[in-house]
C-alpha cells in the first residue's frame, strides 16, 4: 500500500468513526447511565467508542452499529462491576487484616485510643514505622519526602501520640510513701 493510499484510508477511518460517534454516542450513554450512573458513565462510554476505534473494521454500518456498540458497553458495564466487586472485597479484607486490639490487653486497646487522635499523616508515620517496620530511608521513598524530614516527622509523632496517651490515661502517681509502697 502507498503513502496515499494509508493516508486515505486513515482520512476514511476517520470519518466513518466521527459518523460512528456522532450517530451512536448518546444512546451508548444513556445505556452506561442506567446501569452505572453518572459518576462512571462518561468513562465506560469513551471505553466503548475507543474499543470501536480499535476494532473499527469490525463494527458494522448503519443501524446494526449501535447494538454493536450497546453489546461493547454491556461488557464494559459487566468490567467495571466486577471491578467495584473486586475492591469492596478488598476494602473489606483489608479493614479485616487490620491490627485490631486484643480484649485481655488493655494496654494496645490504650494505644490505639491515642492512636486515633492523632492525624492521619501521623497516624501513618508511625504505622509504617512501628506496624510495617520500614526503616527510615523505606518511609521516606513511600511518602515521597527526605530521610531527615522522615525523622523530623517521626519524632513530632511519637511527642504527640505520647501527649495524647498521657492524656487519656494519666498515670496515677503516689501521694505519700505509703502509698507508694503498695
Amino acid at each position: 500500500m502507498s503513502r496515499d493510499n494509508a493516508a486515505e484510508v486513515d482520512r476514511d477511518s476517520t470519518g466513518a468513526f466521527d459518523s460512528l460517534f456522532k450517530s451512536h454516542h448518546d444512546a451508548v450513554l444513556r445505556y452506561c447511565v442506567r446501569r452505572l450512573g453518572p459518576s462512571d458513565a462518561e468513562d465506560a462510554a469513551a471505553e466503548v467508542f475507543a474499543v470501536a476505534w480499535r476494532r473499527l473494521d469490525e463494527v458494522p454500518t448503519g443501524e446494526p452499529a449501535r447494538a454493536w456498540l450497546i453489546g461493547v458497553a454491556y461488557k464494559v458495564v459487566g468490567n467495571r462491576y466486577r471491578s467495584r466487586r473486586r475492591t469492596t472485597r478488598l476494602r473489606e479484607r483489608l479493614q479485616s487484616e487490620t491490627p485490631e486490639p486484643a480484649d485481655s490487653d488493655v494496654e494496645v486497646q490504650s494505644i490505639h485510643l491515642a492512636m486515633d487522635e492523632l492525624s492521619p499523616t501521623d497516624r501513618e508515620l508511625i504505622r509504617l514505622s512501628s506496624w510495617d517496620g520500614l526503616s527510615r530511608s523505606e518511609i521516606a521513598q513511600v511518602l515521597g519526602i527526605r530521610v531527615n524530614a522522615v525523622d523530623q516527622r517521626l519524632h513530632r509523632a511519637r511527642t504527640r501520640l505520647k501527649t495524647h496517651f498521657d492524656r487519656l490515661f494519666p498515670a496515677v502517681t503516689p501521694t505519700t510513701p505509703e502509698e507508694a509502697s503498695l
